[in-house]
């Protein structure tokens, strides 16, 4: 069934217009206190952010929503989403809430939550707060209203718990470091944790005056990053998104490490190191072929799902894997986090690094990518992939493309949009299939 409020991770939008108004924040924060406010004692909420300006307002529509049903809130303040989760677990609170839109412009904004366990909530879950949303949500009794505060030494917990995660016998001393926050939620925690870890620190992005945030710095905007690493004579970049839960590199000669040579490095070292389970690791349709490719010459399995974090999630656990992410730079290592940590991840890069004695642009570069490309159709209405020219040139692409490719074609979960991929050996096919596509797509939603 269609999601009126939940679409992929959470409820997000423009701020002040639609679903991410003050209004709405406060309906969701009742509805999801009244969700998990189960026996009798004190149920608490743990809230974070990133840097948005409107943080602050969404952030106070939650705890009035909250507080009405008689959950107690914790505020953590500006701090990463997998931060959010892991205080979540640890502080043994009911509930935990990111307020944030991920590698989204600042006028937008999110609201995520995760479950008691640190992972975020099943579509039971948050199929039972929508249905609350919209019904009379009954209060608290005066007495049972829930009290807010806020606590100081969060930062100083998370950075310990990242640096925890790096292997005891090795140390960054002697690397010369980038890291790119995006003017976001890492902007304290992902310097300090490299520096105590002995890295040379050169950090940007790390600024946010409320409207700054992915503006040209971050996971999705790499360019600054690359050219800062040149620039500085350093080892690595490291970039991260508005909430890091995202990661993309950048080595020593400034070219862009994506999410697929991340996972082969790490899934490489963890097999040889004997911790790999599952046998390989799990990655989305969009992963290159020669992700697929390279991990086969190892004797690994890649097993594909949908696209987002989520649906990689939900078959790590239930497959048994422990590493699993996407193309974009969401990187799960379920050993850690219960969602994709860029943090976390950057040092597992580091400490393969570090093992390797060589440069970034040879540990990290561990196969070609096969020639990929993407295109998006926009339409106004209707199904254009039922069409059936649509399905005839979509079959005779599949046909050409059998044994040197792969072709996926998707709707998008959050715009009338087609998206059309296909990778394949020869660059000019690949094109040529993926504009035949999208001629189709374009004339059958005419």
């Amino acid at each position: 069934m269609a999601r009126k409020y939940f679409g992929t991770d959470g409820i997000r939008g423009a701020t002040n217009a639609g679903h991410m108004t003050a209004a709405m924040a406060m309906k969701v924060g009742m509805a999801a206190g009244k969700h998990f406010v189960r026996g009798d004692h004190r149920h608490r909420v743990v809230i974070g952010k990133d840097t948005r300006l409107s943080g602050y307002m969404i952030e106070s529509a939650l705890v009035a929503g909250f507080t009405s049903v008689g959950m107690d809130v914790t505020l953590v303040g500006p701090m990463p989403t997998p931060a959010v989760a892991m205080l979540t677990h640890s502080m043994r609170a009911d509930l935990g809430v990111m307020i944030s839109a991920s590698h989204n412009p600042y006028a937008d904004n999110g609201i995520k939550l995760f479950g008691p366990d640190g992972f975020k909530l099943s579509d039971e879950d948050e199929a039972a707060i929508e249905a609350l949303i919209d019904a009379d949500i009954p209060l608290a009794p005066s007495s049972d209203i829930g009290r807010a505060r806020r606590v100081d030494d969060v930062k100083g917990r998370y950075i310990h718990f990242a640096k925890a995660t790096f292997p005891a016998d090795l140390s960054l001393d002697g690397l010369k470091i980038v890291v790119d926050c995006a003017n976001g939620a890492a902007y304290q925690v992902a310097p300090s944790a490299l520096w105590e870890l002995g890295a040379e620190v050169v950090a940007i992005g790390v600024s946010p005056n409320g409207k700054n945030i992915n503006d040209q710095v971050g996971s999705t905007a790499p360019l600054t990053l690359c050219e800062t690493v040149v620039a500085s004579g350093a080892h690595i970049g490291i970039a991260l998104d508005g909430d890091a839960d995202r990661l993309i590199v950048a080595d020593e000669q400034g070219q862009v490490v994506d999410g697929d040579q991340l996972m082969a490095a790490i899934a490489g070292g963890w097999a040889r190191q004997g911790r790999l389970a599952g046998g390989g690791l799990v990655a989305t349709v969009m992963s290159n072929l020669g992700l697929e490719r390279h991990l086969a010459a190892q004797g690994l399995g890649l097993v594909r799902t949908k696209v987002g974090d989520r649906h990689v999630l939900e078959k790590m656990r239930a497959s048994g894997y422990n590493v699993g992410g996407e193309q974009s730079g969401h990187i799960i290592l379920s050993d850690y986090a219960t969602t994709g940590d860029g943090l976390i991840a950057a040092l597992q890069i580091l400490a393969e690094i570090v093992r390797a004695g060589a440069p970034a642009s040879e540990v990290l570069h561990r196969f070609d990518p096969l020639p990929q490309l993407l295109k998006n159709v926009r339409f106004s209405g209707g199904k254009p992939l039922e069409h059936g020219a649509v399905q005839d040139v979509i079959a005779a692409a599949e046909a050409e493309l059998q044994g040197v490719g792969r072709l996926v074609i998707r709707p998008s979960g959050t715009e009338p949009v087609i998206r059309v991929m296909a990778e394949g050996e020869d660059m000019a096919q690949v094109e040529a299939v993926v504009n035949r596509i999208c001629d189709a797509v374009r004339k059958a939603a005419a």
